[in-house]
């Protein structure tokens, strides 16, 4: 079993941070639902959240413009 006892550094932007999550995995093509996602492969959630590491690192390049 998983240990997800890990806590949020700004826990007011948990549901920012799915939202975010579900618009990537969208725009990616994958099939995310709310709630337990186990049956999702590895390499689909690779592509999710290596794909909301992308944008946030362009969000930041261009706020240091």
């Amino acid at each position: 079993m998983a240990n997800n006892s890990y806590q949020n550094v700004v826990p007011e932007a948990k549901e920012a941070l799915n939202k975010f999550k579900m618009e990537t995995a969208r725009e990616v093509g994958v099939n995310l639902k709310e709630g337990y996602n186990g049956d999702l492969t590895s390499r689909d959630a690779g592509r999710v959240g290596g794909n909301m590491v992308k944008k946030m690192v362009e969000a930041y390049e261009k706020s240091m413009k």
